[in-house]
């Protein structure tokens, strides 16, 4: 996910030096602590972490160890972190038992923010992610949108355009979270009610739609006619028995005699899946 105008970073958060790439330092050196007295941040922003990532950063931390001091703050006899999550799982993946530290007294900003930054400046978060954590900020720290925008370098539009993702559908979500769509595909949908979003969702990924081809597919179903002719009971439940069967759009027209039916595909993978799937059984 694309990330900009984060140049003021941390600095647009809690003031003070120039604007830095990633968190800045507390003024004190860094300190071994031990992996087992450190709490993860329950408002951690980031939800999902690579396998193999931190497969890969495991293994370089085995022959360089950790380079880069994480950050915590102490709760009592024990510390929570605020940055370097990734780092924390990858050393207990290597086997080690101590890491550096730099400390933090976050008495003016929460560790939720501290966390929402430092995973921006590393474009850490997916669309979701992100959408959740400055949810977060609002509802549990009383922040307003202007007040993110602030705080993180973005635009207030920005936060909210990102916050509207959190009006999809579940489902819509999720695919976003395992990474089958992306933000620009979870945008295009949003244009469509949440039963037409899931049934062209199944087709997105289905046949591989980019971007583009979903915002096309989406506009035309957004902008198709207002008003159909009323279906009776029977001839609605077999559309809709039909749509879910094939996973694409269908629709029954009856006359006096006969009727049609018309099923739609919007890609040559899908016109070739719907008929692998109408020709099953066939010689």
């Amino acid at each position: 996910m694309a990330k900009t105008g984060l140049g003021r970073g941390l600095d647009a958060l809690i003031g003070g030096r120039p604007s830095p790439t990633a968190l800045p330092e507390p003024e004190v050196a860094a300190t071994e602590i031990a992996l087992d007295s450190i709490d993860r941040n329950p408002a951690q922003p980031r939800r999902v972490f690579d396998r193999n990532e931190l497969d890969a950063l495991a293994a370089s931390i085995r022959e360089h160890g950790v380079l880069q001091p994480i950050v915590v703050t102490r709760i009592g006899a024990r510390f929570r972190l605020i940055a370097g999550e990734r780092r924390v799982q990858a050393a207990r993946l290597a086997g080690l038992e101590r890491v550096p530290a730099v400390f933090r007294d976050n008495d003016r900003h929460s560790p939720l923010e501290l966390a929402l930054i430092e995973n921006l400046q590393r474009s850490d978060l997916n669309a979701i992610e992100e959408a959740h954590a400055y949810r977060a900020l609002i509802e549990d720290h009383s922040l307003t949108q202007d007040d993110i925008a602030t705080r993180v370098g973005r635009k207030q539009s920005t936060i909210s355009n990102t916050l509207r993702l959190l009006s999809a559908p579940q489902e819509l979500q999720d695919a976003v979270v395992d990474g089958l769509i992306s933000e620009g595909h979870l945008r295009a949908l949003l244009a469509l009610d949440g039963e037409q979003a899931k049934l062209v969702l199944r087709q997105v990924i289905t046949s591989r739609l980019n971007v583009r081809q979903t915002e096309a597919l989406a506009r035309r179903l957004a902008s198709g006619p207002r008003r159909r002719r009323q279906h009776d009971p029977d001839t609605a439940r077999a559309e809709g028995e039909l749509r879910a069967a094939l996973g694409t759009k269908v629709q029954i027209r009856r006359g006096r005699r006969g009727g049609r039916i018309t099923i739609d595909f919007y890609s040559v993978e899908e016109f070739e899946r719907l008929h692998e799937l109408l020709t099953q059984g066939k010689a």
